[in-house]
């Protein structure tokens, strides 16, 4: 599981799939200063939940909402383009290599590129930043782990050498978490990369209302639980942004964000549920853009035997994954607007594809089910306890998806007893392994497979009684270490053969993000790569 939940039709960050969200109608009156969308043309305004923003100092990033600001007034030494989660794209590095020993990443920085400051960016900066990520010791801290340090090679090139070079690290650079600031004004504003940053660093205050980055976008202010606001960056070195600034407005109900975009009170609205998303399609001032998501909910087994012994049994399990109706779940309860992948990784990540779901994955096969549980011992089915909270994600309420499971599995004789309970209780209960089983949610910090899947065979196994095979956890290994990706999409496709046979995680539904957006806006590209939405490209029409 990852991250928490509210009531269905209110959101949170990891919530920005869960389509749920956006503005009360008392928040429907203007700002101050800010005319309504019809006609403006210099500032783009958003709704977004973004009641989860803690901070938004890049090196203690942990919600859902903040990284969309991170990143658009931030770069990082590489990034990813919307709808390709697997190639790198150039950020502040030009290009990057392994060395000869592979126990460093040599990065050539792009010359020319300036801070908002008007600073110039510099390999120092990009050593300062990586290291205060690392000193500081926040969250974000935990996933570069094994580095060992930054070493400056040249004026334009960094290695970046490794404890561990075993672990990934390129696609964790990507995330806003390791944006490059401009070192030089961050240490007037109290901030230090030194060991005892941890301490002795003083600058989130300022961070969470300033930025100090090289991309399309300053971050001009915070107002929690009201507004953020950006501003054009003069000084970025590519094209400029159509808009001199962005509003992003709290906004916490759906049925008022849906209102307020057809008022043109906003030009996007990112968590519509697919009910009202159906209302707008043929609206000639607005468009649906979808984008598939990275996140999914799935339902966790349990395999202890002092819980329920009929859940021990294998084939008891695979009965429950032969039973399933999938593509009855996708289309009854999100309107068709998602995918599935075969477990773990999302489809859209190296090695998973919705193909390979369809070759490998579980599918519907009630006689086949049937056949499982009299193999087990168990023909006239069994009962278990399915435990699942009281939120919605991506505008499914686990409510509705549980009373699915119940129908579909009751077909077999497997009976689900229901037991909702509050998220927080469920987290706690789930995670010490007390629960037979139960439907969450899950999206990791950063676009890499070694993440998903070292979670499947550590942590989320100790909560499901599973202990996977030692040629599990070295097909693990052996995949995140594998840097040629061909290669690595084989070991991928192995890991998903072991986690279909081990039968504890079934994966239902992986959303896609579906955002609406006047016509009057060009450029909005949505991404799932954690930061929600690419906006330095986008102008008024």
């Amino acid at each position: 599981m990852s991250r928490r939940y509210r009531t269905p039709g209110t959101t949170s960050r990891r919530e920005f799939i869960v389509g749920v969200g956006a503005l009360g109608v008392a928040g429907l009156a203007p700002f101050p200063g800010i005319v309504q969308a019809q006609g403006r043309k210099n500032a783009l305004l958003i709704g977004l939940d973004i009641g989860d923003s803690i901070t938004f100092d890049p090196a203690r990033l942990a919600q859902y909402s903040s990284p969309m600001t991170v990143h658009n007034a931030y770069d990082t030494l590489v990034t990813m383009a919307p709808g390709d989660y697997i190639n790198l794209k150039p950020g502040l590095a030009t290009s990057w290599e392994y060395r000869p020993d592979g126990k460093a990443i040599r990065f050539k920085i792009r010359q020319g590129a300036k801070f908002a400051s008007g600073n110039a960016v510099t390999v120092d900066d990009v050593k300062w930043s990586i290291e205060r990520v690392m000193n500081l010791k926040d969250q974000p801290a935990q996933y570069i782990a094994h580095v060992d340090k930054v070493e400056i090679v040249s004026p334009d090139t960094v290695d970046i050498v490794m404890k561990d070079p075993t672990q990934p690290l390129l696609t964790i650079l990507a995330a806003p978490s390791f944006s490059i600031l401009d070192s030089k004004f961050m240490m007037t504003q109290g901030a230090t990369a030194a060991a005892d940053a941890k301490e002795a660093d003083k600058a989130t205050a300022w961070l969470n209302s300033n930025s100090a980055g090289s991309a399309p976008w300053t971050f001009t202010a915070w107002e929690r639980n009201q507004q953020i606001q950006l501003a054009r960056n003069a000084n970025y070195r590519g094209e400029k942004p159509g808009y001199e600034r962005i509003v992003i407005r709290h906004m916490s109900e759906s049925a008022a964000q849906l209102l307020a975009l057809k008022r043109g009170d906003i030009d996007i609205a990112f968590n519509l549920i697919p009910e009202q998303i159906a209302t707008l399609r043929g609206d000639p001032q607005i468009e649906i853009i979808g984008t598939p998501s990275l996140d999914f909910i799935y339902m966790a087994v349990s395999a202890n035997a002092e819980a329920n012994p009929a859940l021990a049994k294998k084939a008891n399990r695979h009965a429950i994954g032969a039973a399933i109706d999938y593509d009855g779940i996708i289309n009854s309860l999100i309107g068709g607007s998602a995918v599935r992948p075969v477990s773990f990784l999302p489809v859209g990540v190296n090695g998973s594809t919705a193909e390979l779901t369809k070759q490998i994955g579980f599918q519907q096969d009630l006689a086949k089910a049937k056949k499982l549980l009299a193999d087990a011992g168990n023909p006239e089915g069994f009962s278990f306890e399915l435990t699942y909270s009281n939120n919605a994600i991506a505008g499914v309420s686990y409510q509705n998806l549980a009373q699915k499971l119940q129908g579909d599995l009751a077909r077999v004789g497997i009976k689900a007893n229901l037991n909702p309970i509050d998220q927080v209780n469920l987290r706690t209960l789930f995670t010490q392994g007390k629960l037979q089983a139960v439907l969450t949610f899950w999206n990791p910090p950063a676009v890499e497979n070694q993440l998903w899947a070292s979670a499947t065979v550590n942590r989320v196994a100790k909560r499901v009684h599973w202990t996977p095979p030692d040629e599990m956890m070295k097909v693990v290994d052996a995949a995140s270490a594998e840097r040629d990706l061909a290669k690595a999409a084989v070991l991928w496709r192995k890991y998903q053969e072991g986690m279909v046979d081990a039968a504890n995680l079934f994966v239902l539904i992986q959303p896609t993000y579906q955002i609406a957006v006047r016509k009057s806006v060009a450029g909005f590209k949505p991404t799932a790569a954690g930061w929600m939405a690419e906006l330095g490209a986008t102008k008024p029409v």
